[in-house]
């Protein structure tokens, strides 16, 4: 009998809740998968249908965080009246609650990252395209309300939020203040930046000075000779040879 998608959901979420309690009650190693599997009563097989090993669990436990985080922020009153840093600290803050409630768990995955860094670089990590379509939407609907500069650098933008988070939760990991105001602090000092920067249309006018630089240090070379303008004529005479 075929199953659903809301049925695969329920049961993506349950191995992943599965795995996140044995994980922490027993360890990273300890959990093994065909130990997930019948905790969460599924078949042994099943759960690589899901999840091909333990290393893909720890991060889809990250990306489900996210995915319901955005949920909840857009379901948050009047979230379309947020201007830009509101609607980040929101997100962001969604984000750390979710993550409070199985700290232990998130320590773990972050020894298990540190000791196979790999693991958030092979490919794109679980989650990061919902964040950046996520934080693009808000940086274009800031745009929109003439409350930031045209920004030409969304992409860019969007694909740095997953570092940022990255880095915000092994801060927070490490944050013995009273209730994690250092955390509490450091996010809104840091989305302060971010945003200003954006208001004041910074980005694109360093990546232009940038543009101009090496525009015309090029143009200097190739007039005068020398260095890469020799180069470029070298290569450009052999490969015309070789045709």
């Amino acid at each position: 009998m075929k199953t659903s998608r809301s049925q695969q959901e329920q049961t993506r979420r349950l191995i992943i809740r599965t795995a996140v309690d044995l994980m922490t009650t027993h360890g990273y190693e300890q959990a093994s998968m065909k130990q997930i599997a019948r905790t969460a009563g599924i078949g042994d097989a099943t759960i690589y249908k899901y999840f091909p090993n333990k290393e893909k669990l720890l991060l889809a436990y990250f990306a489900l965080c996210i995915e319901i985080a955005v949920q909840m922020a857009q379901e948050t009153p009047e979230w379309e009246d947020f201007d830009l840093q509101e609607s980040l600290q929101r997100l962001i803050d969604l984000i750390l609650e979710l993550l409070l409630n199985d700290r232990e768990f998130v320590a773990i995955t972050r020894s298990v990252i540190q000791q196979s860094p790999l693991l958030v670089m092979r490919d794109q990590v679980p989650g990061q395209a919902l964040l950046k379509e996520t934080v693009i939407g808000l940086i274009e609907a800031a745009e929109q309300r003439g409350e930031i500069a045209a920004c030409d650098f969304k992409n860019l933008m969007g694909n740095m939020v997953m570092d940022y988070l990255l880095a915000l939760i092994s801060y927070w990991l490490d944050d013995d203040s009273e209730e994690f105001s250092d955390t509490t602090h450091l996010v809104d000092m840091s989305l302060g930046v971010f945003v200003a920067v954006l208001k004041s249309g910074l980005v694109n006018k360093l990546t232009e000075l940038a543009s101009f630089m090496l525009r015309t240090h090029l143009s200097r070379l190739l007039q005068h000779g020398g260095g890469l303008g020799e180069i470029i004529a070298a290569f450009s005479h052999k490969r015309r040879k070789a045709l």
